[in-house]
């Protein structure tokens, strides 16, 4: 049957199974939207700022397993788009991305909103396209979303001229396996350096398993509990590996790094056997790497993407594969090992020195009846949803808050922005989210300063009875650069401070939403009671007024090692 371009974008769409798509229509994209006014296969979600757009298609995908998908329009719709697209990319998000671009005959003519799309998003992209030629349409869009989707996932662009859209085509629906002879991910693991890293953890002393993202992408966090139980070693996860195993477990020591755990940093670095999966042993991680590899110790490194092993530091067995299936393997070898062995080595007094470190009670507190703390809101938060809601942040000091004091237990209930640490994101991944997972509770945990970054989602949370709660940590500060200015900058807090601060109450009830200001603790768990409950339909903006000195602890120096923690400002 032939049509044209836009309607093949459409199909192609509906057969990948798309449910939603987040965008904003513009000249070069508007055959497209004409025919997706025509069709009922998948609801268009309309936000109100480009960036929003991808956000929102990039949480739909962290909490769906699904491929996320937006369209933007050609010039500043993509460019607008880019800081979307990057934390994407830097997270590993599978998301497809559909650009407008001007006429194919006008590309390099500096033609009204024309801009290098494929140029421009090259670095943040695991790959793009530009379509020339409509008949190769339908082939390009089944590629985008098989590279989104396999291996190491990533945001995949399709940038597509107007003329294209509108260009007549036979239709003919793709059959068959995509086979791409420059593509081909590697997904089991090999079973030599499997055996290898089971006898090193079956003679390890001090093992430990470091879990990062990946373990969430690959839907591995049932394995990653089988494979943490049969080593009855403890466990540690990054920030975004929080879930994949759960919070609550005697066996997980918190997150590590930057703002960890002391006991989850101290056993990272005195470990005998490291087992690393999917993680990648970044910066906020690991710290300074020369001091890391101060400590001797074996390190088995399992991840999907063979450029990431011993790229910042060197490992002993290296398994490239997926998480999910490597692990499961793993399990299996471990198993039939571990039954010829008379007498492994015994763990009890790893469990008692990682006990000592526990006692240090790095996460405590000094809690007030005068001012609201942070951190007390977080738990508050916890306890009200019973630690079964999606949360979702921006980044600063509230992202490293609900991190420590939200104990997931389960995964992709966790959203937030990583490699990138992109502000603004809070509120779109929720509208994502909710799109993915309607009826659930769901909390955007913020900042005075990151929630007006996207506040005009506001609107759209309206248009389409999005309900999420709005848990704004509001400390009339840029939190973490505060934090920063005071430990690093002689206190001379230069630009960090908020002022001029709006009525986020009536920003709210302007909307249309429901507006609440707490200013006392003691109000702090009606007021939260009172959202998830009482207003479980609307979306609710919870303006906690909180302590302005509050700083997130532990706390690693950039530069400096693991075990060189500041536990707290009698530190500085």
């Amino acid at each position: 049957m032939e049509t044209i371009g836009a309607d093949i974008v459409v199909r192609c769409l509906a057969e990948e199974g798309v449910e939603h798509v987040f965008g904003y229509p513009g000249g070069a994209v508007l055959y497209i939207y004409d025919a997706i006014f025509k069709q009922d296969k998948f609801k268009h979600i309309l936000v109100r700022h480009e960036q929003a757009a991808v956000h929102a298609a990039d949480a739909y995908s962290r909490a769906s397993q699904k491929v996320g998908v937006c369209i933007v329009t050609s010039g500043p719709g993509v460019t607008n788009a880019v800081t979307g697209i990057a934390t994407a990319y830097m997270d590993s998000i599978p998301m497809v991305i559909i650009s407008g671009q001007v006429p194919t005959a006008a590309i390099g003519e500096d033609a009204f909103q024309e801009c290098d799309t494929v140029g421009i998003t090259r670095p943040c992209v695991k790959h793009n396209f530009l379509v020339r030629d409509v008949k190769d349409l339908a082939e390009t869009m089944r590629r985008a979303f098989y590279i989104a989707r396999t291996g190491r996932p990533g945001p995949v662009l399709v940038d597509i001229p107007k003329d294209i859209t509108l260009q007549p085509c036979k239709y003919v629906p793709p059959k068959g396996e995509i086979s791409m002879r420059s593509y081909a991910p590697v997904t089991k693991g090999h079973q030599g350096q499997i055996k290898k890293a089971v006898q090193m953890l079956l003679a390890a002393e001090r093992p430990m398993i470091y879990a990062g993202g990946g373990v969430i992408l690959s839907d591995a966090a049932a394995e990653l509990q089988r494979v943490v139980e049969q080593l009855g070693a403890p466990c540690t996860t990054t920030l975004m590996g929080l879930g994949g195993m759960p919070g609550t477990s005697r066996q997980f020591v918190g997150m590590p790094g930057m703002h960890g755990t002391y006991e989850a940093n101290m056993a990272m670095q005195h470990c005998d056997v490291l087992l690393a999966v999917g993680a990648r042993f970044d910066d906020r991680v690991i710290g300074n790497p020369r001091h890391f590899a101060q400590n001797a110790r074996k390190i088995v490194h399992i991840d999907i993407d063979p450029s990431s092993i011993s790229k910042r530091v060197r490992v002993d067995v290296p398994i490239v594969g997926n998480v999910k299936d490597v692990l499961a393997e793993f399990s299996a070898q471990y198993d039939a090992a571990r039954a010829e062995v008379k007498a492994p080595p015994s763990l009890e007094k790893w469990w008692q020195q990682i006990e000592v470190w526990r006692g240090k009670e790095c996460l405590k507190y000094a809690n007030s009846d005068e001012v609201i703390k942070p951190q007390y809101v977080v738990e508050k938060l916890w306890e009200v949803t019973g630690g079964d809601a999606f949360v979702t942040s921006d980044v600063g000091q509230h992202q490293m808050w609900a991190a420590q004091y939200y104990k997931f237990d389960k995964p992709r209930r966790w959203i937030n922005s990583g490699g990138l640490g992109t502000m603004g994101v809070g509120l779109p991944y929720a509208m994502g989210v909710q799109m993915a997972n309607p009826g659930a509770d769901i909390a955007v945990i913020t900042g005075e300063a990151s929630i007006q970054m996207n506040i005009q989602e506001l609107s759209t949370c309206q248009q389409y009875h999005l309900t999420p709660k709005i848990v704004c940590l509001n400390n009339r500060f840029l939190g973490m650069v505060r934090q920063w200015q005071q430990i690093d900058y002689g206190s001379r807090y230069s630009e960090s401070y908020m002022d001029s601060l709006p009525d986020f109450v009536k920003v709210a009830e302007a909307y249309g939403h429901v507006g609440l200001r707490i200013e006392r603790p003691a109000d702090v768990e009606p007021a939260l009671r009172e959202a998830f409950k009482k207003h479980k339909d609307r979306l609710v903006f919870l303006d906690f007024i909180t302590d302005r000195t509050e700083n997130v602890w532990p706390m690693v120096k950039a530069g400096r090692g693991l075990t060189e923690m500041l536990l707290g400002s009698e530190d500085l």
